[in-house]
């Protein structure tokens, strides 16, 4: 673990009805991400849209590093509930490293091995 970049759990999850399975879900969920030290961001917001559409819901949990994030995702604990949210609501989820501090626009290029223009 290298502790400078944090890890994100990101999920883009469709509208579906608060059944009895995603309440519980919610209710567990919580317990599963303290052992990791993952925290919520970004949590059913309504997203001011300034481009194109945005059909779901945007979650996205903080992790110390990407090594946590994964660890927690494949956590028993976490495998226990995920079968709740997964037969009730559709959506899209990503584990995504992030950027060290005082990352800027430009250092994609050196990451990606192009050059600037000029």
């Amino acid at each position: 673990m290298n502790g400078a970049r944090p890890g994100y759990a990101v999920a883009q999850l469709r509208p579906a009805a608060l059944r009895d399975e995603v309440i519980a879900y919610l209710e567990r969920i919580d317990a599963t991400l303290a052992p990791f030290g993952g925290r919520y961001l970004i949590h059913g917001a309504a997203p001011e849209v300034l481009e194109g559409a945005w059909p779901s819901h945007l979650v996205v949990i903080a992790f110390p590093d990407i090594d946590a994030a994964r660890a927690w995702y494949c956590s028993p604990a976490y495998r226990a509930i995920r079968s709740l949210r997964t037969a009730h609501i559709e959506g899209d989820v990503a584990l995504l490293e992030g950027v060290e501090p005082g990352h800027r626009g430009i250092d994609i290029l050196a990451a990606t091995g192009a050059r600037a223009p000029g």
